[in-house]
């Protein structure tokens, strides 16, 4: 699922590089290469992923707004405090719940937390640390305060907020915005919700940092194809053939697009129906940069844990002494599980 998954199977991976697959790729930068032989390709990424807020863009249209006013963290915040202060009148909220519970809050301590991680990265040119900073706890914090306090529910009760009560909000119109992927497409638009392609789209995670007027959607994968080099060489060729027949046959590229919901780094890849997925598309041919997933470098599954706990509490109790707390997950667990994970 990416470098630091890796790091506990590398050993145990196949040389992907020169084989049919690995040719089919459209970038080397969908390859994982071996932490000892940087010259060695252990994974290859099989699908491209996107998330961002997503938009009920009748009801943002209702509001009297649509997407073209949230062009920055700024636009958004004007905009969703404006709903939130309307929203008796108007009978929504500006964001789903941003629930906590364990179905729910990676796509806070992991998904939303990529974005101070990146802008830090991007600073500093790096890929990787084995100490963040937090240049840009402040801008998490903007962000998320956007999410408690202009939601569905108040703070103290996110705690219990489960994945499925959010996506149950959107899909009832209960609010405007839902932070999540291209993933979510086919339980957002479909014959339930009454919701159509013409009717959702998704804007980038805005908090205030880089050049927000050329920020994109955050698009990567932790999705690889790793081959066992201690398998049998017949088992490897089998493996190897499947997995090319899965990029370029009508038959494999079309399950991959249609029926996986799949954007694929192939060559042969069939263009997806998921309304998320083009958009990501139309952003970057007009410029937009993708925003990177750093979160892939996030030390152990323990730390996401210490910000998400973090993050909790400071939801039910917002003050400077709460945030404080997210601030040591984030910093101080970031080098303490980094030195763990690289005894």
């Amino acid at each position: 699922n990416g470098p630091v998954g890796l790091k506990n199977w590398a050993e145990y991976a196949y040389d992907l590089k020169g084989t049919p697959v690995y040719d089919e790729l459209t970038s080397d930068a969908y390859t994982l290469k071996d932490p000892e032989d940087p010259e060695k390709v252990d994974a290859i990424a099989y699908v491209i992923e996107s998330y961002g807020i997503i938009v009920n863009e009748k009801l943002l249209k209702e509001a009297g707004y649509t997407t073209d006013d949230i062009k920055s963290f700024e636009d958004l915040k004007k905009v969703a405090d404006d709903i939130q202060s309307r929203k008796d009148d108007l009978g929504f909220a500006a964001f789903t719940s941003a629930g906590m519970d364990g179905s729910s809050d990676w796509r806070f301590k992991t998904h939303l937390a990529n974005l101070p991680i990146y802008f830090e990265y991007q600073d500093k040119n790096e890929t990787d640390t084995d100490a963040i900073e937090g240049t840009y706890l402040d801008n998490y914090r903007e962000i998320f305060d956007l999410y408690i306090k202009d939601s569905t529910v108040d703070g103290k009760d996110l705690a219990a907020k489960t994945g499925d009560d959010s996506l149950n909000e959107f899909k009832q119109g209960d609010a405007v915005f839902y932070q999540n992927g291209s993933w979510s497409y086919g339980d957002v638009v479909n014959e339930e919700t009454g919701l159509t392609d013409d009717d959702v789209t998704m804007i980038p995670i805005y908090i205030g940092a880089g050049d927000e007027a050329t920020q994109g959607l955050c698009t990567g994968t932790e999705n690889y194809w790793v081959v066992n080099k201690d398998a049998s060489e017949e088992d490897i060729q089998a493996t190897l053939d499947f997995m090319y027949w899965c990029v370029t046959s009508e038959e494999g590229t079309t399950a991959m697009a249609d029926e996986m919901g799949f954007v694929i780094p192939f060559k042969d890849a069939k263009p997806s129906p998921n309304v998320f997925v083009q958009e990501d598309v139309k952003l970057t041919e007009n410029g937009a940069t993708p925003v990177a997933w750093c979160f892939t470098t996030m030390p152990s599954e323990e730390w996401k844990n210490g910000v998400g706990e973090a993050l909790t509490a400071y939801a039910a109790d917002p003050t400077d002494e709460k945030w404080e707390a997210v601030e040591s997950a984030f910093v101080d667990g970031w080098k303490t599980e980094y030195e763990l994970a690289n005894k």
